[in-house]
């Protein structure tokens, strides 16, 4: 039996460091996913690559309460062309990611999350971490570590160097993470009040569970600031352009 999907979205963040603090009360079409890019909202290039799937069959874009009527409004078509689910968010990433599993579909059987600034994954990264996931219960997008690390500590109102770290078993965690339903659930339903987890395989990973790390490219990039647009826009171009040449 063909394994089924459910893709969350998480675009529910307030955008601090794309804004960069110079609007007081941002609109949500001013906030990071929502923004175009290449013609089209940044979430939007998600929406397209997932929902064109045989095997997904739910996706839930989660966005801020306050900002839900407006992006109904201004994203009309979207929403219904690609069959999306709009779900309110939370005061942190990982209650948004709880909401959200709260709304699944009784069909879905695995549940993907996917950060809405990571426009530019590939069809290639998705069926891979997909294909890892129902293979060991379990798999995220990441990339091998490849810069110096260094632990650092303060002295004298300074942050010097304490120590390196070696990069040898060091990955960048990324997004699509998979899991199956039934772990991504109750790792969410056994977190503890006090978990603020930085990401949802933190919280697999504390029940026991071995997450497998899917290495994926570093055009997998995820838009932080504005001038992050650029290279998005580049790589998403040059994706189009070698999909024409395929054909």
């Amino acid at each position: 039996m063909r394994s089924r999907f459910g893709v969350v979205v998480v675009a529910a963040g307030k955008s601090e460091r794309f804004i960069n603090g110079t609007l007081a009360s941002p609109s949500a079409l001013q906030k990071k996913p929502f923004v175009p890019l290449a013609g089209r909202a940044i979430w939007v290039h998600s929406a397209e690559k997932f929902t064109s799937r045989d095997d997904v069959v739910q996706f839930l874009l989660v966005v801020s309460p306050e900002d839900r009527k407006l992006l109904a409004r201004a994203f009309a078509d979207e929403i219904a062309r690609y069959h999306v689910e709009l779900v309110d968010g939370g005061a942190e990433r990982f209650l948004s990611v709880a909401n959200a599993l709260a709304s699944l579909s009784a069909e879905v059987d695995y549940v993907a999350v996917h950060d809405a600034a990571r426009p530019c994954v590939t069809d290639e990264e998705i069926s891979a971490v997909f294909a890892k996931a129902v293979e060991t219960k379990a798999a995220i997008l990441a990339t091998r570590a490849s810069s110096s690390f260094k632990r650092s500590r303060r002295e004298g109102g300074l942050e010097v160097i304490d120590a390196a770290i070696s990069r040898a078993n060091l990955w960048e965690a990324a997004t699509p993470q998979v899991f199956e339903r039934k772990i991504i659930e109750r790792a969410y339903r056994e977190r503890g009040a006090s978990a603020a987890p930085t990401d949802d395989a933190e919280l697999v990973t504390a029940l026991g569970v071995s997450v497998a790390l899917v290495e994926g490219s570093r055009t997998n990039v995820k838009i932080t600031r504005p001038e992050d647009l650029s290279l998005a826009e580049f790589l998403l171009e040059r994706a189009t352009q070698k999909k024409s040449k395929e054909k």
